[in-house]
């Protein structure tokens, strides 16, 4: 009985990286970004200003800080 070798753990080392240091961080938010963001202060009941200048790195670490606080994305983790 011949058995199918299965895929190595991903190393996780390599897949989360930091905002600051990723090489795009400093260009303008994605629309997908804005988008989540303005969905995450609506349940959070903080204020988003979607006009606002904010680069992808910000953007990515004020998710973060919106999901670390919310329910229903702890709920779905």
């Amino acid at each position: 009985m011949s058995t199918k070798p299965t895929q190595p753990e991903a190393d996780d080392s390599n897949t989360i990286k930091d905002p600051d240091t990723w090489t795009t961080g400093g260009e303008p938010a994605t629309g997908a970004q804005k988008s989540y963001l303005k969905t995450l202060s609506a349940e959070a009941k903080v204020e988003f200003d979607d006009d606002a200048e904010i680069t992808k790195a910000d953007a990515s670490k004020r998710i973060e800080e919106l999901r670390g606080g919310n329910d229903r994305v702890k709920e779905s983790a």
